[in-house]
């Protein structure tokens, strides 16, 4: 197909295709003459890949940059390519000083939280500050995260993890298609996560409050 096909199959207008083109995000076409290049299948599944970072993930061209890399280096084993997209999800936290107490507990916390679980995460996981900079911020609102309390978001998480949202990913299938799967679901879904709480709130101080 030419671009102007490519555009109309995908949904990106064709400005935005010749900067992915230029900037190495989306692989070059045939070329089948000197101003004519042909495009395929692989070439629409890299742009759905690329929109899903960016539209969805908002994650920025640098960082979808290094998870393209990820997804054309066959070398890289599917479980990293796939930690490389969700690392770039990640939201960097807030700065903190080399020797901020309130912070070092709170990774710490975090650290042994999870090697109590028995989870399989590298010890750079971004979402390991993230959960360290939510714990100082629940103490310094005043309403200090225990234990028990974190645990059953843990747990909850796993069983949504293995028993729902990893099943969706085809690792057997096109490498840019599992990173697309990856972070629509880990998005939306997420999103749906926190509207179902929301409205079990309202349920529930309903009930409570026979409102």
């Amino acid at each position: 197909m030419r671009i102007s096909q490519l555009s109309a199959e995908s949904g990106v207008p064709i400005p935005t295709i010749k900067y992915y083109l230029r900037e190495g995000l989306l692989p070059q076409g045939e070329q089948t003459s000197a101003t004519r290049a042909e495009y395929g299948p692989a070439h629409l599944r890299r742009l759905r890949l690329i929109r899903a970072l960016l539209e969805v993930g908002r994650v920025p061209v640098a960082a979808i940059r290094r998870v393209i890399e990820a997804v054309e280096d066959e070398r890289t084993d599917v479980h990293t390519m796939l930690g490389t997209a969700h690392y770039a999800l990640a939201s960097p936290p807030e700065p903190h000083s080399a020797g901020d107490e309130e912070w070092t507990r709170a990774r710490d916390d975090v650290d042994r939280l999870i090697a109590g679980l028995g989870w399989r995460v590298g010890p750079f996981a971004p979402g390991r500050d993230e959960l360290a900079q939510t714990l100082v911020t629940l103490e310094r609102l005043g309403m200090p995260a225990t234990d028990a309390d974190l645990l059953v978001y843990a747990r909850t998480a796993m069983d949504l993890a293995r028993d729902h949202e990893m099943g969706k990913i085809p690792f057997d299938g096109p490498r840019d298609v599992a990173v697309e799967t990856l972070v629509i679901c880990t998005v939306m879904y997420g999103k749906a996560l926190d509207v179902f709480r929301r409205l079990a709130h309202e349920s529930e101080s309903a009930r409570i409050l026979e409102a």
